[in-house]
Order: structure tokens, then C-alpha cells, then sequence
């Protein structure tokens, strides 16, 4: 069984910051890409970042320049950051984190956190 937990989320004015991390825990073999998804009210969700074992990052257009994702380099420490940086009010949504597990050398799912609420209002 694989975990997922978010932690960070809370209320912003416009141009703030936020700073959300995402532990991974249970028995897995390793992770191979980790990163943030949001949904908006009525909207689908979306892409905001990944990060892969290997450290390569991509980013959603609306959100490049103004957040970043990392990881925990340590070994088998599976956590995650996105720092988010001159929020704006369209950033507000459900943020959740995303990893592709692999449960054995040979398998691999996706797992997904329960979502942390971001809101950006003045």
C-alpha cells in the first residue's frame, strides 16, 4: 500500500507565497516521476509540475517564472515541494500531488494525494 499526503495549503493574499510538500510512505520499490496536479471549481484538473528521478522538471505555462518543484535528494526520502511564488487569484484550487510507484522493479501505478486547498484572495 502506497500513501500520498499533502501539506501546505491555506489562504494568500495576491503576490504571496505558499510552500507545499508531499510525503510518500508504504512499500514500494521506487518512484519515477513526481508532481503537482490542481482543479479549480468547474474546471478539470490540470498539470502544474513535474519532477522525475532524474531531476528533470516541466512546468504549465501559466505558472512558469512564479513556481518551482523539488524533491528531497536523500536517498529513498520520498518527499516533494512546490513553491509557489506572486500568487495570483486563478492559482486558487485543489492542489494534489501525483507519483508513478513502482510497486516492483517491473510494475508501476499512479497514486495520488487527497488534495490541499490553495486559495489566493485578498
Amino acid at each position: 500500500q502506497v500513501h500520498l499526503v499533502e501539506s501546505g495549503g491555506g489562504l494568500v493574499q495576491p503576490g504571496g507565497s505558499l510552500r507545499l510538500s508531499c510525503a510518500a510512505s508504504g512499500s514500494f520499490f521506487s518512484i519515477r516521476a513526481m508532481g503537482w496536479y490542481r482543479q479549480a471549481p468547474g474546471k478539470e484538473r490540470e498539470l502544474v509540475a513535474v519532477i522525475t528521478s532524474g531531476g528533470g522538471t516541466n512546468y504549465a505555462d501559466s505558472v512558469k517564472g512564479r513556481f518551482t518543484i523539488s524533491r528531497d535528494n536523500a536517498k529513498n526520502a520520498w518527499t516533494w515541494y512546490l513553491q509557489m511564488n506572486s500568487l495570483k487569484p486563478e492559482d486558487t484550487a485543489v492542489y494534489y500531488c501525483n507519483a508513478d510507484v513502482f510497486v516492483r522493479s517491473y510494475q508501476n501505478y499512479p497514486y495520488w494525494g487527497p488534495g490541499t486547498q490553495v486559495t489566493v484572495s485578498s
